[in-house]
């Protein structure tokens, strides 16, 4: 499925019936890595999976800062006349795009779950090291990136030919859907505050052996959220949404499934 925002063409996936769950994806990938868990999940949820502008199916365009995706993602839900309100998850990037839809769309957050990703900003070595990337990316092609990536992306143990597909994933990012996130990243805002002040449910889920952003860093989302549980994925790394599908979707069904009637915005 498709809709258009401005000159931007943007690609979805929904499957399944009952309350809508908004599901976000890490850089610089697709909703096809939530194809796992959506397959677990969607004989009780309405799953809505977009592809971020640049990424995936989507096309690229212009990009002023990450806010930018959490309003592609709202145009997305009125292309759907989904009005009720949603649970957002977000993976890594799509963490950060959840924190940002939160903020521009407040009611329209049933509940929150952050899968490998963390609140804080970037530090400025962090930033500057995502800016030059972004140029080599431009210079260079997305697959001059890939290959570092995936050595951070997954853990130890991961399968070889699972490595690869998502390696070869990020090759085929258009470098101008990768440059644009990478300097969005670069400059969003801390959203420590976003966090602490979301009076819904929120959930984490954390890679055990996440190098990216690690179990110190799920932990203290957690302990920083007023309503929070934490579930930790023994042996998956940053990925561990295709990694262990199982667990995650499993920990994603019991949050689902506990959340107050009274959160199911007009209902």
């Amino acid at each position: 499925m498709e809709t258009k925002v401005d000159d931007v063409t943007l690609r979805y996936e929904v499957r399944g019936e009952g309350d809508p769950v908004l599901f976000l994806h890490g850089f610089p990938l697709s909703g096809a890595m939530w194809d796992p868990v959506v397959d677990r999940l969607a004989d009780g949820w309405r799953c809505i999976v977009p592809d971020l502008r640049g990424m995936g199916g989507s096309g690229a365009g212009p990009v002023d800062g990450i806010a930018d995706y959490a309003d592609d993602a709202a145009r997305v839900l009125d292309a759907l006349g989904e009005t009720r309100p949603v649970v957002v998850v977000g993976m890594s990037m799509g963490g950060y795009v959840a924190f940002a839809f939160c903020r521009a769309y407040p009611e329209r957050v049933r509940a929150l779950a952050l899968v490998d990703t963390r609140e804080e900003a970037d530090t400025e070595e962090t930033a500057r090291g995502r800016r030059e990337t972004a140029e080599k990316a431009l210079k260079e092609g997305s697959a001059a990136i890939a290959d570092d990536m995936v050595g951070k992306l997954f853990a130890a143990g991961a399968p070889e030919d699972l490595k690869a597909r998502w390696r070869n994933v990020i090759a085929s990012t258009p470098p101008e859907g990768v440059a644009a996130a990478l300097r969005a990243m670069a400059e969003r805002p801390d959203s420590t505050g976003t966090l602490r002040a979301l009076d819904r449910p929120v959930l984490v889920v954390v890679g055990g052996e996440d190098a990216v952003t690690p179990v110190r860093d799920a932990r203290r989302m957690a302990d920083t959220a007023g309503q929070a549980t934490l579930e930790v994925v023994p042996g998956a790394g940053h990925m561990a949404v295709v990694e262990a599908p199982e667990p995650v979707a499993s920990s994603l069904r019991r949050f689902l499934g506990g959340l107050p009637a009274a959160a199911q915005g007009g209902r």
